[in-house]
């Protein structure tokens, strides 16, 4: 059992580190002294330190989840968005980008997902990190044309270990688009505008790299397939005995 600091003690110690932290309200020696003190209390009762470490985790844990929890509704109801699977139940949304080869190397199993677990909606957020042929592609996809092809678009352009201008043209004429025309409807002010909201919401909830996957309130980092089956399996179980626990289900 771990022992806790007394309040006073406590008080101590945060003043100690507020005047090591503000040296130009304390006097030298007082530094020293209140060093002195808080490194002999801590070699005592190090739980302090663990403790602290708890807090600090639960802290930010529930700083996340507000921030998430405030931002549900962009990640996952943005009408200007791809979703496959729109009625399914469970909403997991993706940020990605084409010339990432992680989210090339996991996109296979995202679209066996959306093939295989029609409850499972997926969300797909373009979120362009490597240059200009990301962003190209990402406008593309973007386009009305684009998301008219959808995930056979998602699947061409996840396929092409090096994406280049060409090779996108060259997928985009495979689905039996005019690749003039598609580039001129990315060209609509309103699709950088959505890809830009995109960036402002990764930054938001500290989004840091693709692929990256959200489920009910959790995040997946990198293409870690085993780690977001768990993570649909659990929101599926709560989704089922949220509606069990209905009066119309007793």
């Amino acid at each position: 059992m771990l022992l806790t600091a007394s309040p006073t003690m406590m008080t101590r110690i945060v003043a100690g580190l507020a005047c090591l932290l503000l040296v130009a309200g304390c006097s030298r020696h007082e530094d020293k002294a209140f060093e002195k003190q808080m490194r002999e209390y801590l070699l005592a009762h190090p739980e302090v330190i663990q403790e602290a470490a708890i807090k600090l985790r639960q802290k930010q844990a529930a700083a996340s989840a507000s921030v998430l929890k405030n931002a549900q509704a962009r990640l996952e109801r943005d009408p200007r968005d791809f979703v496959a699977n729109p009625n399914g139940a469970i909403t997991v949304v993706q940020f990605y980008d084409y010339r990432c080869t992680y989210c090339q190397a996991i996109a296979p199993e995202v679209l066996k997902l959306i093939a295989n677990t029609p409850d499972v909606r997926v969300v797909f957020k373009e979120h362009p990190v490597f240059g200009s042929v990301s962003d190209s592609a990402a406008k593309v996809a973007l386009t009305p044309q684009g998301q008219s092809k959808g995930l056979e678009l998602y699947r061409g352009l996840m396929s092409q270990k090096k994406l280049t201008e060409p090779r996108l043209d060259t997928v985009i004429s495979s689905l039996g688009l005019n690749p003039q025309a598609v580039r001129a409807a990315a060209g609509d002010p309103a699709i950088a505008k959505h890809i830009q909201d995109t960036r402002a919401l990764a930054q938001e909830i500290n989004i840091t790299g693709t692929p990256t996957f959200l489920v009910a309130g959790q995040v997946i980092q990198g293409a870690d397939m085993d780690k977001l089956d768990q993570a649909i399996k659990r929101a599926r179980s709560a989704s089922y005995e949220a509606l069990a626990s209905t009066p119309a289900h007793r």
